[in-house]
Order: C-alpha cells, then structure tokens, then sequence
C-alpha cells in the first residue's frame, strides 16, 4: 500500500488572529466551549491536510477557483487555498457563519 503524503497547513495571519479571538469570545461564555471548538477545527484541518480536494469549492470567492474550498464546523466556515505543486493548504479565513459573508 502506498501512503499519501499530506499538505503542509499555513495559517494567513488574519485567520490565525480570527481563530484566537473566536477561542477568546468564547472562553467569555463557557469554560469548555473554546476547547471543544478548537478540537473541532484543529481535526478539521487534520483532514484537510489528508485530503484537500473532497472538500466543497468556496462559493462566496468572487473569482471561483478550484484551489479555494470551504468547510463548516461547529458554525464556523473554514476557507482553505490548495497549493498542489508545493503540498501546501493556506487557511484564509475562519468566521462564525452569521456573520455576514464578504467576497475575496
């Protein structure tokens, strides 16, 4: 059996700030919230980088592109760029899904 080499994750800074300022909000209203969020996104992202492309393509990008996908857990819609040639998934973006969605 052959194994499959996995992506490399990189967080965009913005979403590494998103990402801690949701724990943040949330350890505010719950002292098990944050732990359980993060576990969630954090083995979201673990099966991203095993397999990029079984996610939905991104459709709040302005320009569709194959390389953006999107993914929701626990109400927070996880925005990832696919780099194939260099095995690389760029977190872009993490937002609660009410808010409301801007294009990039």
């Amino acid at each position: 059996m052959v194994k499959q080499k996995t992506y490399t994750i990189i967080w965009d800074r913005i979403a590494l700030d998103h990402f801690k300022d949701i724990l943040e909000f949330l350890s505010k209203q719950s002292s098990q919230a944050p732990k359980i969020v993060k576990d969630g996104i954090l083995s979201r992202l673990d099966d991203v980088k095993k397999n990029a492309l079984i996610f939905k393509l991104d459709k709040l990008k302005d320009t569709p592109s194959k390389e953006f996908r999107a993914s929701v857990i626990y109400s927070y819609r996880i925005t990832h760029q696919i780099k194939i040639d260099s095995r690389e998934i760029r977190i872009i973006r993490i937002r609660h899904t009410s808010r409301e969605p801007l294009g990039y």
